[in-house]
């Protein structure tokens, strides 16, 4: 069975399929989790995430103020 050329092909196209088939489900996913997001109206945005964008700009505005300093 495993001296068989066919087997050893088969073996090779089945284990590509399934890696680009697990790559587009992944894309799939990160792409209905973005636009899930954007359904959310303006006003609705949860507050961690409001948080978190926040404390991101604050790093920025340090760093570029200490890159000044310089």
């Amino acid at each position: 069975m495993f001296q068989k050329t066919d087997f050893w092909i088969g073996l090779a196209v089945g284990a590509v399929a399934g890696i680009f088939g697990y790559r587009f489900m992944q894309e799939r996913e990160q792409q209905m989790a973005a636009m899930q997001q954007s359904m959310v109206p303006a006003g609705q945005v949860p507050l961690a995430e409001l948080q978190r964008q926040k404390e991101e700009l604050e790093d920025m505005i340090a760093a570029q103020e200490a890159a000044q300093a310089e």
